[in-house]
């Protein structure tokens, strides 16, 4: 199969590309620089030039496949106080990459999250957004994008999102993870909020890997997916390890001094997101083969200065 894949060098991407061509699929992967076209063609990908905001380079990438992987996200801006716009370009990018493939039934797989499905109880697969995209703000945007890529099933497009969860494990993780670290050897504390008992689901990135991969392949039209290995690990364990390895106190930052602790990361670690991914694994075969959230940590790759 011939694979347009969004995102291609990047954390995950750099992941999902060895796996699809491992697979006998030939993949060509967006670069948006020299440096991300270098690095995919040394992993013997086909370059294509452009950014999600090309939508004529994305529609013509797209209709030159069998299938597209969208993993791409405009993370500098999400970052840098523009997470709004973020999340309309990807929404507009899936929207082309959707309109391409109208009526072909070829797979559109999304990369979507678990972080903002409903709190204080386990998320599954079959739990739906039901928002209307163009009132959806904040986080709760990034599932008005899902919603739009799944309507395109009815349109003859074999559409499927992968809801990650919050932390895509591994060596050489720069996300959640990586940050919590960074802010533990800054404040001298391992912290967590209130009483920690909140969670995480986690997941290895080969694993989630190849899970894209599966989908690509043999997900029905309409699917939502969760790549979740641990369904969910307390903040406070996670400060825990943290605390061990780099040899500081774990303490609790009150609510209300999060913000001033954890930036812009206290939004996420006060989640509570628990999730699933029984059906996953029924439907699709899929089964978690690399090391869980804590064995990764205490590797101790996530401590190297």
């Amino acid at each position: 199969m011939r694979v347009f894949v969004t995102g291609a060098s990047g954390w995950l991407g750099s992941a999902v590309v060895p796996e699809l061509i491992g697979a006998g699929h030939e993949v060509t992967g967006l670069a948006r620089s020299d440096a991300s076209a270098a690095a995919l063609t040394e992993a013997g990908v086909r370059v294509h030039r452009g950014d999600l905001y090309d939508l004529d380079g994305l529609r013509a990438a797209a209709g030159a496949s069998d299938g597209v992987i969208h993993l791409a996200f405009d993370v500098e801006s999400a970052f840098s106080g523009n997470f709004q716009g973020a999340v309309e370009a990807d929404r507009r990018a899936v929207e082309a990459l959707g309109e391409t493939l109208t009526g072909s039934d070829r797979p559109l797989v999304i990369a979507s999250v678990t972080l903002v499905l409903a709190p204080g109880r386990v998320g599954t697969e079959q739990d739906a957004p039901g928002l209307d995209p163009a009132a959806a703000d904040g986080p709760r945007a990034r599932l008005a994008t899902e919603q739009v890529a799944l309507s395109f099933a009815s349109q003859g497009v074999r559409s499927s999102a992968v809801r990650l969860p919050p932390t895509c494990h591994g060596d050489g993780d720069h996300g959640f993870l990586a940050a919590l670290v960074g802010i533990a050897r800054a404040k001298g504390v391992s912290g967590y909020i209130g009483d920690g008992s909140n969670r995480w689901p986690a997941v290895h990135r080969l694993d989630a890997a190849h899970l894209f991969r599966l989908t690509l392949e043999k997900a029905q039209a309409g699917s939502a997916l969760h790549p979740v290995a641990d369904e969910g690990v307390p903040i406070r364990t996670i400060a825990e390890v943290i605390g061990r390895h780099l040899d500081l106190p774990v303490v609790s930052v009150p609510a209300d001094q999060a913000s001033e602790h954890f930036g812009w990361l206290a939004g996420f670690l006060a989640a509570d997101n628990p999730a699933s991914s029984t059906l996953t694994r029924e439907l699709l075969g899929w089964h978690p083969t690399h090391p869980g959230l804590i064995e990764d940590l205490d590797k101790g790759h996530y401590f190297h200065s």
